[in-house]
C-alpha cells in the first residue's frame, strides 16, 4: 500500500491567507476604478447637457429666422398690393383727366359756336340801338356825343382775341378780350368778352382771375347768354380750388336762376352725383 502524505497542519491557514490576499487586491482595485467610472458617468451627462443646450440654442435662432423670413414675405406681398393699387388709381386718374379734358373741350366748341351764332345778331343790336325814337323832341340840353361806334372794327377786334384763344394762345388772348373790354365797355361784344376773359385765365389754371372776371359777367350783364356759363365756370374753378360748398351753391344758383339754359342742365347733372 501506497503511504499518504501526511497533512501539514498549516495548510489551511495558508489558503486562508492567499485568499484573504486575492480579496484585498480585488478590493483595492475596486475602490481604484470606481472614481474613474464615476468620472466617465459624469463626463457622459455634461456632454449630454451641452448638446441638449445647443440644440434649444440652434431651435430658437431657427425660429427667430423662420419669423423674419415670414415677416419679410408678408411686406413683400404688402409692397406688391400696394404698388398694384397705385397703378390702378394712377390708371383711374389718368381716365378721369383724360375725360375731363374732353368735357372741357366739348364745353368749349359749344361756346364757341354759340358765341358765333350770337356774333351775327350783336352788331345790328348796336346800331339799332343808337337811333333817336322817331319824332321825339330834342333834349334842352345835350351831352357831348361820344365817338360813333364802329360795328366792324369792334367785330375785327373780338374775332381777333377769340382766334387767339381757339388757338391755345390763353395768355395773348386774355391779353387781347382785356383791352377789348376797356375800350369797348358800351360795345355789344363787352360781355362775350368779358366771358371769355375769364375762361382764358381758367385754361391757364388761374382760377382766382377766372372767378373775377366772370363774377363781371353777372353784375353787369345777369340777363345775357353767357351769364349761364359763366357762372358755371365759377363752379369750375370752386371744385378746382378745393371749395366744393362753395360749388355746390353756385350749381345750385345757376339751376335756379338759369333753369332752361344748357349750362342749368350740367350743374343739376352734377348735383345728382
Amino acid at each position: 500500500m501506497v503511504g499518504l502524505r501526511p497533512t501539514s497542519p498549516h495548510a489551511p491557514a495558508a489558503r486562508l491567507s492567499r485568499t484573504a490576499a486575492i480579496l484585498a487586491a480585488l478590493l483595492v482595485a475596486g475602490l481604484s476604478a470606481a472614481p474613474t467610472a464615476h468620472a466617465g458617468m459624469f463626463d457622459d451627462d455634461e456632454a449630454r447637457r451641452q448638446i441638449a443646450d445647443l440644440r434649444a440654442e440652434s431651435r430658437a435662432r431657427l425660429d427667430k429666422l423662420e419669423a423674419a423670413n415670414r415677416a419679410q414675405l408678408e411686406l413683400s406681398n404688402q409692397l406688391d398690393n400696394l404698388k398694384s393699387d397705385v397703378a390702378q388709381l394712377r390708371g383711374q386718374v389718368e381716365m378721369l383727366t383724360y375725360e375731363l379734358q374732353q368735357a372741357q373741350q366739348r364745353q368749349k366748341d359749344f361756346y364757341l359756336d354759340l358765341d358765333t351764332r350770337l356774333r351775327k345778331f350783336e352788331p345790328q343790336a348796336q346800331s339799332g340801338g343808337d337811333a333817336p325814337a322817331a319824332g321825339g323832341d330834342a333834349p334842352a340840353a345835350q351831352a357831348p356825343a361820344k365817338p360813333a361806334a364802329n360795328p366792324q372794327a369792334e367785330a375785327k377786334e373780338y374775332e381777333a382775341a377769340l382766334t387767339l384763344f381757339k388757338g391755345g394762345k390763353y395768355k395773348e388772348a386774355a391779353n387781347a378780350f382785356d383791352a377789348f373790354g376797356r375800350a369797348h365797355a358800351q360795345s355789344d361784344f363787352a360781355p362775350s368778352a368779358q366771358f371769355w376773359l375769364g375762361n382764358s385765365f381758367y385754361a391757364q389754371r388761374d382760377c382766382k382771375k377766372a372767378i373775377a372776371a366772370e363774377q363781371v359777367v353777372l353784375s353787369k350783364w345777369p340777363d345775357h347768354a353767357k351769364a349761364p356759363d359763366a357762372l358755371l365756370t365759377i363752379a369750375n374753378c370752386q371744385q378746382e380750388l378745393g371749395d366744393a360748398k362753395g360749388a355746390r351753391q353756385s350749381l345750385e344758383r345757376l339751376a335756379a336762376k338759369y333753369p332752361d339754359s344748357r349750362a342749368a342742365q350740367s350743374a343739376k347733372d352734377r348735383l345728382k352725383k
